[in-house]
This record gives structure tokens, sequence and C-alpha cells, in this order.
């Protein structure tokens, strides 16, 4: 506890969290944040992670936030599934949660919109805020938009926007295979991979496009087949957890030697599955990298030396950081109240000064494209104890990154 104590303490007196001038009329309340993302089948160790960093970050802003609040955790497994994600907000709603984070499954992420759409429409003074963290379909924020969603993680066309501005001056790029999941995230990483690369650089080919089922792909060897009879030197990939892993095996057993341009090469199991041969070869697009300097590194490893696990979904910090500060702005834990400041909200974190943007609830904020590499004195942070993390070979400010929205917003 000391460390984690010494970690909080040091967070304090750097910035990590604002301050706020305003008296704390909501000091020692408890806000009670539901959490619905798969603890069971093939995508359980992402979000057995997740619920672990959420439990963790709670206690590290428990020990000191701008609003004077306690947070709790209240998790429920949904499978990965949109009708559990429906019946697990209900749940949480009888439980008298007012706060809901979700980030696995832009199709679970839709249903919790619409579940708490429908509930705060017949439910004046009973608001519920849901906090997406990590589904990054740009709909949410776009034709489909909520006032009741606020997203923190960079969208799927924000992430390519940076990692196709990386790629444009990489020469030895030439002939790119794209293998996707198919459900909204993975067919938008193929349709904007070809849209920008095709302004920025034409001559780049696509040998390639594969989509395959979601979560249920055991062996991914014929496709690996597929990427090595074409000629691709770059795979670009927005898969995650089993699916990103299974295919990392896959190509390492195959001899693949290509470059991998992923989103989520950090995410459990997949950093053990690339080890040392996958060096210099396997990038990714996010908002953190795994050597992050100052204080949020003393939470990384007051983390690791808990739990002998990676801290990697940094944007947990993000919805913390954001909560507890509109808290302390608008002085109260009332949802409504709440979401109204966190509209437009500017507050310093761990990659810079991000922005709520008030027309579509789409965090605005700095993006990296990092590699693979073997940990030195200088990042000697080691990724699942592989001895290798993800260090930074570009950092791209906000406004490189930002998109522009379709969102009509319908506010209250």
């Amino acid at each position: 506890m000391s460390l984690l104590g010494n970690s909080v303490r040091l967070a304090l007196a750097s910035g990590l969290f604002l301050t706020a001038a305003a008296a704390l009329a909501q000091k020692g309340e408890t806000v009670k944040i539901g959490w619905i993302d798969p603890l069971s089948g093939l995508m359980a160790p992402v979000g057995q992670n997740q619920i672990k960093s959420y439990q963790f970050v709670a206690e590290v802003f428990n020990k000191g936030n701008p609003a004077g609040v306690k947070f709790e955790m209240v998790p429920l497994d949904n499978k990965l599934s949109p009708q559990e994600s429906t019946n697990a907000v209900k749940s949480l709603i009888d439980q008298g949660v007012r706060y809901i984070v979700q980030g696995n499954g832009s199709g679970a992420a839709l249903a919790i919109m619409d579940a708490v759409q429908k509930h705060n429409d017949r439910n004046p003074g009973k608001e519920v805020v849901y906090l997406n963290y990590a589904a990054v379909d740009p709909d949410l924020t776009n034709g489909k938009c909520s006032y009741w969603h606020f997203r923190v993680d960079a969208d799927t066309s924000m992430k390519m926007e940076a990692l196709t501005t990386w790629m444009k001056d990489q020469a030895d790029i030439k002939k790119v295979y794209l293998i996707n999941q198919n459900y909204s995230h993975g067919q938008q990483v193929s349709r904007f991979a070809k849209e920008l690369m095709a302004r920025k650089r034409p001559d780049v080919q696509f040998v390639g496009d594969d989509l395959h089922p979601l979560a249920s792909v055991r062996d991914f060897a014929p496709y690996v087949a597929k990427i090595k009879a074409s000629g691709a030197d770059t795979v670009l990939t927005g898969n995650w957890g089993s699916d990103l892993t299974l295919l990392i095996k896959a190509s390492n057993d195959a001899g693949l030697n290509v470059k991998f341009l992923t989103y989520y090469a950090s995410v459990s199991g997949t950093p053990t599955a690339l080890g040392a041969g996958a060096a210099g070869r396997v990038y990714l697009v996010g908002y953190a990298e795994s050597t992050m300097p100052g204080e949020i590194g003393k939470v990384v490893d007051a983390f690791k030396t808990k739990f002998n696990d990676d801290y990697y979904t940094l944007a947990v910090h993000h919805v913390f950081n954001m909560l507890s500060t509109a808290m302390a702005q608008s002085k109260t834990t009332d949802a409504v109240k709440v979401a109204a400041a966190m509209e437009g909200l500017k507050f310093k974190s761990f990659n810079g000064e991000v922005e709520m943007r008030r027309a579509d609830h789409q965090l605005q904020q700095g993006l990296f494209v990092a590699v693979w590499k073997k940990a030195d004195a200088k990042h000697p942070y080691s990724v699942e104890n592989t001895g290798f993390n993800f260090q930074s070979v570009k950092y791209y400010e906000p406004y490189v990154a930002s998109t522009p929205t379709s969102c009509q917003m319908k506010r209250p």
C-alpha cells in the first residue's frame, strides 16, 4: 500500500489531478460506477485485466481527487453480448448506479447507449451517464450520437488518421494486407485505411482484405497462408484480444516476416505472443505507449507490483479524471449536472491537455505510434515480463488526429 500511496501523493503534486477552488459540496460521497464487459469467453482475459484496472485506479483517486468523492466499482459480465449488456444496464440502475462504463465491442456499446437513452427519457430525475473507454466505432459520436454518451478513447478514424500520417513517410511500406474482425470496428479499419492511403500514398497497394468472425476463430493459419501468398510487406489490423494473439502466433509459426500495424498489440496475451522475433516489426497506434513518463508511469509500476500484470487501458485514468473534475466544478454528483459540466471540459491528462468536444462528446487527445522493442535503461518497463515494450516513434498533437463529426446532438 505504501507504493500506491506514494504514487498518489506524487500524482497530486505533479498536477495529474486538477485542483478545484470551489467548495466541495459533494465531499465524502460514494459514487458507484457500473462496469459492463466480458469476464467469460475468449475475451475474458481482457475484461479481467480491465476490471482490475478500474478497481486499482479507483483506489488511487480515492486517496485524493478534485471532488473529494469516493469511487466504488460494480462489475457485471456481459459475455460480449449486446443483449446481456442491456440486461446489465437494467440491473445496475436497479442498484442505484448512475454512471456506467464499458469498452469492449461497439455492438455492446450501441445496446448500452440505447438502454441508457430509453431509461433517461422515461425517468427524468434518475438519469444515467455512459462513459465509453474503448468502443471505437465512429458512428457512436456521429450519426448515432447521444447526449448521455461520452467517449474517452480515440475512435477508429482518429487512430487511422494518425497511423496513415506516419505510414505515408515509410518508404518500405508498399503492399498492405488488411485483416480484421467482421463487425463495425473491423469493417471501418479496412475502409478508413484504404480511403486515407489513397489520398496520402496512392502508390501503396492493398493486396488482401479479409474479415473474419469476432472472437470465434481458433486457427489463423489459413489466413496467414493467404498473407504470405499475397507478397505483402505489411499487415494492418484492428484485431484485439484472442483474435490478435492467435493471429500473431500463427504468423510466428509460419515464419511470416512482415510489419504488423495494430491498434491493440498491448492487450492481454498479445505481447507474450510477440516475443523477441517481433522486435522492430510490430507497431501500435493509440493514446499511450508502454513507457509513459512521469507520475502515470509510477501508477503503472504500482499496478505491476500488485498484480504482476500490465495497466494498459490508460483511458481508465481519463474516466476518473474527467468525472472528478466535472463533479468538483458542478459541486455535485448528480448525473445531469455532471454531464453538463463534462461538455467541453478541458483537463490535463497523461498524454497532454485533452478536451471533451461538446459537439459530439468525443475526447480530443494526442496519439502515439509506438514500436515493439527490447527494454533498455531509458525504457525499462517489461510488458508481460517479456523484456520488451512499446516505445514511441512518433507523437501527434490532438489536432492531427481530430476528425469532423456529423453528430446532431439532442440535448435534454
